[in-house]
């Protein structure tokens, strides 16, 4: 039997971005068109496509909850963090006379203003505030290994300084 009568003739109908994507394919790699789709095929129909689907998935999901678990932790740290705040500010804070209100208003309005670029800035360097806070809690014995390296050559750069306008 000849290689001719061992394949079988399909017309399919593909969307017109697929069939585009197809083209751009087999220009790009300089086979048919028919290649590439018995090649799809094979690969979706062979038993062990399903297994790797399902492995890719898994890992997949896997990374999203690991993503969701870390959005979960931050988010109660927000929401204990303003509610420590909102419970100091209304323990500590006296009410105040009528005739310092409005300076307060005032005081408050610029504090808020700087508060909101002092945010923006933070934003745009890109660290997140509530990272650095975890990283306080639970740090990195390296980096505290670095920090710790770079106030010894500062020590030793202040001494050597400090020892060298003795001698003058």
């Amino acid at each position: 039997m000849s290689r001719l009568h061992s394949r079988h003739r399909l017309n399919l109908f593909i969307e017109r971005d697929h069939a585009k994507r197809l083209e751009e394919l087999s220009a790009k790699k300089g086979v048919s068109k028919s290649s590439i789709v018995a090649a799809a095929l094979a690969s979706w129909l062979s038993p062990d496509a399903a297994d790797k689907r399902e492995a890719a998935m898994a890992k997949r999901l896997d990374h999203l909850s690991r993503q969701f678990e870390k959005l979960e932790r931050d988010q109660n740290i927000l929401i204990e963090t303003v509610a420590l705040y909102v419970r100091y500010y209304l323990t500590v804070s006296t009410p105040l006379p009528e005739s310092h209100q409005e300076a307060a208003r005032s005081q408050g309005r610029a504090r808020f203003e700087q508060f909101v670029e002092q945010l923006g800035r933070h934003i745009l360097r890109g660290r997140s505030l509530v990272r650095e806070v975890y990283e306080e809690l639970e740090p990195d014995t390296r980096r505290l290994d670095e920090i710790a390296a770079q106030v010894e050559a500062q020590e030793r750069e202040q001494q050597q300084q400090h020892d060298g306008e003795g001698e003058s």
